[in-house]
């Protein structure tokens, strides 16, 4: 008893009772860009960058959260500190275009409440996740949403394990051939209305992957996403708060 006790007062508290306000420590998130000119034909932040997220063919620079790894290393190679990394964990967008962020751009836009989605799912949301072709940290990531520290199932949210039982198909991994028909038969499988999410950098755009010839994603050409998740793999937060602001849910208290 005394055991528990004593890793009781090490850890403190880990149940999280405001989603909407907690700060995160020690979390590299939303990029910050400094009010510094670029060096002349300098490309040191595109050569770090493993996933191809950054672009200065047309100044001002720009960073692509949907391909970006969070990994840091632009940040390092800049020679004039431009680029950095803030804790901040609201990176969601509603749009594919409103990840891009750069100077000016101080985070991507407020994820657009669904009023379709919202009227259907807004107190009662049933997530089937399948990994096509991930290497299992995003999925990791979105089982510890229904952990004690997040309890997303205290605004309605589950995981189920059919996708006859789901309202949404959460996609992670770059989309692989060799899974590109068990998406197909899932996002089918799901009764109507049904919309999807895609969670992680390499679902979102096929990531360190996308050129890689071993994929299919011509699903996501077909099927657009209601939200997307950036992250290598997403944090727990940026996870929970993109899916409530899209259904429009209130962080303060339960939806029911």
């Amino acid at each position: 008893m005394f055991g528990a006790l004593k890793v009781r007062i090490s850890q403190g508290r880990q149940y999280i009772p405001d989603l909407r306000r907690v700060t995160l420590k020690g979390f590299r998130g939303l990029p910050a860009f400094q009010p510094v000119p670029c060096p002349e034909a300098c490309h040191a932040c595109v050569d770090a960058c493993p996933a191809a997220a950054i672009s200065v063919a047309e100044p001002p620079v720009r960073l692509d959260l949907g391909r970006c790894m969070l990994c840091g290393e632009c940040a390092v190679a800049c020679p004039e500190a431009k680029l950095s990394f803030s804790t901040g964990h609201r990176l969601a967008s509603s749009r594919r275009d409103g990840l891009v962020v750069g100077p000016g751009v101080a985070a991507p836009p407020a994820v657009e409440v669904s009023a379709a989605l919202a009227r259907a799912f807004g107190r009662s949301l049933r997530l089937r996740q399948v990994s096509a072709g991930g290497c299992a940290g995003c999925e990791l990531e979105l089982n510890a949403t229904s952990n004690v520290n997040f309890d997303v199932g205290r605004y309605g949210i589950e995981f189920v394990a059919s996708p006859r039982h789901a309202d949404a198909l959460v996609l992670t991994g770059p989309l692989t051939r060799n899974m590109a028909a068990a998406v197909e038969l899932a996002y089918e499988a799901m009764p109507e209305p049904k919309f999807v999410i895609a969670c992680g950098a390499c679902a979102i755009s096929g990531g360190p992957y996308a050129a890689s010839s071993t994929l299919d994603r011509t699903f996501l050409r077909r099927f657009a996403p209601s939200l997307y998740v950036p992250g290598c793999p997403p944090h727990p937060l940026t996870i929970v708060n993109g899916i409530l602001d899209l259904l429009g849910i209130d962080l303060r208290g339960p939806a029911r």
